[in-house]
Parts: structure tokens; sequence; C-alpha cells
């Protein structure tokens, strides 16, 4: 789904540009300043006090600040979030990194971390994935001061300067208060307005002379060509796509960042069971070799078969250290994937390997073409450059409007208030009112025409891009289909190879102890169940993760605010 409105949450009336300001710049000096009461010269405490105020009424402390930046962020998150995007959690910042104490109170006392707690603790702490939340969280606070072009802005100075050359004295107060506010009509109207307020005297003690005012207003209408407003409306519209695209990229991020934590998790339970599955094998080696050294003490065997065992026992419990530091190694991969010191004394529930195996192999409810037709609608990378397309085009629409001739309506009006303190008083009959035309003809219009060109070429460019993203996104979504049905098979084939194992063992038992096998037959079948264990499991893990692969390309995997998945609802 497309945004095709990105101009409508914008604070305040967007009918055109209106400045707001009370400014002034008022001089004493000399005669005039000894001429004043002592009451009513200007002190430079007084100025400053006032000043000090002023700061202290409209200021705010830093942890405002950070709250006004948080409620403004997010409210842009929120509204341009949409529901095919999935649940809208794990997307705000940590303003403070993860101590291991904070994520220990969310484990159990056991220890023990099943896949649930992983992701959930992932999603919140993983480093790599608070860098991405802070990426989101950037964008939309680049919007917040794009957006503040077209907003009201308070401001509110006050200068003040003494100076004294010989017996001559003066003081010079400049000050402004006031509001902006810019606004930008349709088709890249601009308006602007300015209310000017001299009151250094109030300040200065003499408010029976202060507070005049003057309005000032300004007006420019592209008749012709692209003019500032429709650039500006333009830089506008861009700002707030860019956001909707970094949304879209984040949720991308954080189903792949999930499936990458549910494939990490498999497999340190994998190395795990693969511990366990060389541990018995070596028990069953080390019965097998005891009862040979009992049969050659009596002379039942010859020599050399106790020997061949010794020597396949001391393999197999080198196998056995090897793969004990693989599982090691794998769990403290995991433990800073999950953002905890690789000293942290957890492990991970073998009962999520059971469930796998409980489950085991799955039928997909989609057909190839059904795959690559709900990838086609779904993908949010492929909704993000199809969209860029888009911007192009209507960039270059804008740049070939400049190549003609500029044309553009402005006017201005100029309004005094009554004298004294009659601020509210504007003398609109006696004001001073301009309109006139500003043209700009065609005769210079070499940076105009490059950039035409460039744009015209950029078209092609994104075309292109979103051609062969569109074919790139079939190609994938059939190899992941592929994928899928070769692990399911391979889990079929393996499970078959671990019966077949399984029963070879217990033939070459039978044998030996009948005379009729020998003990390399066995030590041979020995290994061979081991590798059949090792294989039937990792057949299994390689079709769940490509199962979620499957999903996630297709576009229906979805984050929950636990971090695990679900597949989105669609329409058949």
């Amino acid at each position: 789904m497309r945004e095709t409105d990105f101009n409508s949450r914008r604070d305040g009336n967007d009918a055109g540009v209106n400045v707001y300001s009370i400014m002034t710049n008022y001089s004493l000096s000399g005669p005039e300043l000894n001429e004043l009461p002592s009451a009513q010269r200007p002190h430079r405490g007084l100025v400053a006090l006032a000043l000090f105020l002023l700061i202290g009424a409209v200021g705010c402390s830093r942890d405002q600040y950070k709250q006004q930046a948080d409620r403004e962020v997010y409210k842009i998150l929120e509204d341009k979030w949409q529901d095919d995007f999935g649940q809208m959690v794990n997307y705000k910042v940590n303003d403070t990194s993860a101590s291991y104490d904070e994520i220990a109170q969310k484990l159990p006392e056991s220890k023990v971390i099943n896949l649930p707690l992983a992701t959930e603790i992932a999603t919140r702490y993983n480093r790599s994935y608070q860098s991405q939340k802070e990426s989101l969280y950037l964008s939309a606070l680049g919007l917040t001061q794009t957006r503040h072009q077209y907003a009201q802005q308070w401001f509110g100075t006050i200068d003040t300067t003494y100076n004294k050359v010989g017996d001559t004295e003066s003081t010079t107060l400049d000050s402004s208060l006031g509001v902006n506010q810019n606004f930008l009509l349709g088709d890249g109207i601009q308006v602007g307005t300015g209310l000017a307020i001299d009151w250094a005297r109030f300040l200065t003690g003499d408010p029976q002379t202060s507070l005049g005012a003057v309005l000032r207003t300004t007006l420019a209408v592209p008749l012709l060509g692209a003019g500032a407003g429709r650039s500006a409306r333009e830089n506008l519209t861009q700002a707030e796509r860019n956001v909707l695209y970094r949304i879209r990229s984040f949720n991308r991020y954080r189903k792949t960042f999930v499936i990458s934590i549910i494939n990490d998790y498999y497999r340190v339970l994998q190395q795990k069971n693969s511990v366990s599955i060389q541990e018995a094998s070596n028990k069953r080696l080390i019965e097998s070799t005891n009862q040979l050294r009992m049969e050659v003490k009596v002379g039942q065997r010859a020599a050399y078969d106790l020997g061949e065992a010794e020597q396949r026992l001391l393999s197999a419990e080198q196998s056995l250290v090897s793969s004990s530091l693989r599982y090691e190694q794998s769990l403290d991969s995991f433990k800073i994937k999950l953002a905890m010191p690789t000293d942290a004394k957890v492990t991970l529930d073998p009962n999520g390997l059971r469930m796998l195996e409980t489950i085991g192999i799955t039928p997909l409810d989609y057909t190839e073409e059904e795959a690559i037709k709900l990838a086609l609608a779904y993908r949010l990378d492929l909704a993000n450059t199809r969209d860029e397309l888009e911007d192009s085009e209507r960039k270059l629409i804008l740049v070939a409007d400049g190549l003609g001739v500029q044309l553009n309506l402005i006017g201005s009006a100029n309004v005094n208030s009554r004298p004294k303190t009659d601020v509210l008083n504007l003398r609109f009959h006696e004001g001073a009112y301009a309109i006139g035309l500003e043209a700009d003809l065609p005769f210079d219009r070499k940076a105009e025409r490059n950039a035409y060109r460039g744009a015209l070429i950029a078209v092609q460019q994104k075309q292109r891009g979103y051609d062969e993203e569109m074919d790139q996104i079939k190609l994938n979504v059939r190899d992941v289909y592929r994928n899928l049905a070769e692990t399911a098979d391979t889990y079929r084939i393996q499970k078959i190879g671990l019966d077949l194992a399984q029963k070879r063992v217990e033939v070459e038992k039978l044998s030996l102890k009948y005379g009729r096998g020998t003990v390399r037959l066995l030590l041979d079948s020995e290994d061979a169940l081991v590798e059949a264990q090792n294989r039937v499991l990792g057949a299994l893990v390689d079709h769940t993760i490509a199962k979620l692969n499957f999903f996630s390309d297709i576009g229906i995997l979805q984050v929950r605010p636990d971090g695990m998945w679900e597949q989105k609802k669609h329409d058949s």
C-alpha cells in the first residue's frame, strides 16, 4: 500500500506563509538620555532582569526538550505506520545502555532462556537493533525540523549596549519579540505577514509613548514555471515520504532480525544436542571397549581388535572435546546478540528442539505463483523502490517547469497603527500597497537544462532498478520455495537414514556377539549413527529456518510484541 498524501499532517493551517514579529531598535544618547527623569533612564540592571525573566518564562529544561522531541517524533511514526507493517512495537529508542542486571531481571530463576524470551530480549536490548531504532527516530526527528519551517516559531531577544566616549554617553537597546509562521498554499503560493511593535521605551520606563505597530504583508503567486513555493512544497513532500521509507525499511529489518535470532537459537541448541549425541556414542564405545578387553583377556578376541577399538575411542573423545568447545563458543556468541556478557550463567531451553521434532514437516498452503503474487504485493523494500520511482517522475515534472518563462505575481502592503500606545488600531485606509509581476525570461537555462536531462536519466535508472528488483524478488521467491521443498525432502531422507543407522548398530552388535561380525564394522556403524543423528536434526532446523525465510520473503511474516512472529492475514 502506498502513501499518496504526505502533506495532510502538518502543524497549523497550510494555507500560506504567515510571519508575525515584534521588533525594535531604539537608541538613547547624549542630552536626550540626560533629559529623562532618573526613573525613566535606561538601566542595564533593569534590562538584564527583563532578559532573565523572559528566558525563564519561555525556556524549558533539557528533559522537557527531550520529552517534546519524543512526543513529536512518535506522533509522526504513529501517523505514518500502516497496518501492513505489523504491530507498532519494539521501535522506541532506549535512553540508556542496558546493563546485564536489567536484563537479568527478565530471566527466570533457572536462568534457562526459551525462544520467546530470547526474541523479546533481543528486540529490546540487541545493540544492532538499537541502532536501527535510533536511525528510525532520527529520520522522523529530521522531519520535525522541516515541518517547523511551516509552523509557529516564537522568538524573543533583548540586546543592550552602553557606550561612553569622553563626556558623551549613549545606550542602545535592540529588542524583538514575536512569532513566525510559514504556510504553503496549493500551487506554491506563499504569503508573509509581519507585525512590528516598538516597545523599547516601555522597557526603559516611558510607557506613554511606546508600542507603535506596523503591519507588513507580502504575497508571491507563481503563474508560470516552477516557482520557489513549488520547490518548497516538493522538499516538504520528499521529507515526508523519506520517513515513510525509513519505517518500511525498519520493519523489513526487524523481520530478518527476528529470523536471525531464531536461527541462532536453534543452531546453539543443535550444537548442544550434538554434544549429547557424542557423549552417548562415547558411552557405548566405552562399554564395547571394556567388553573387548575382557574377551581379549580370556582369549576370545584378538588383541588387534582391542587396539582398533581403543584408537577409535580416543578419536571419539577428541570429537567430544571439539564439539563441546564449538557449543560453548556458539552460546557465548548468542549471549552477545542478547547484549549479555559472555560470562553470564545462562542456558537455552532444550525443549525448543523437542517442539520442532513434534511439529516435524508441515505442508505449505501456497503455490509458487501465489507466493510470487504475495511478494509483489507485500514486500516493503519493493514498495519503497516503487515509490522512489514516483519521486523521480514528480521531480522530472518540477525541473521541466523550470525550463520556460518564470512568471510570479507579487504584492505587498504596509500599514501603521495610530500614534502612542494604540497598537491594535491599524490605519488600513492610509496603508501603502503594491502589486506587480516578476518575470525571468529563458535566456540562460544551462543549469535548468542540465537538471532536466539528469532528471530524465534518473527516471530511467529508477525504472530499471524497479524492474530488476521485481525480477530479483520473483527469483528469490522461487529459490526459497524450492529450498523449502528441498529441506523437507532432506529431512525425510535423513529420518530414513537414521532409522537404518540405528538398525545397523543393532545388527553389528548381534553379529559380533555370535562371531559373524567384526569390531571394525561395529565401530563404523557407531560413527554412521552419530552422523545420521546430527544430520536429521540439522535438516529439521534447516527446514524451520527456510520456512521462516519463505514467509519473510513473500512479505507475510510479522513481528509480535513479544518479538516472536506470526503470519499476516491476507485476501486469498
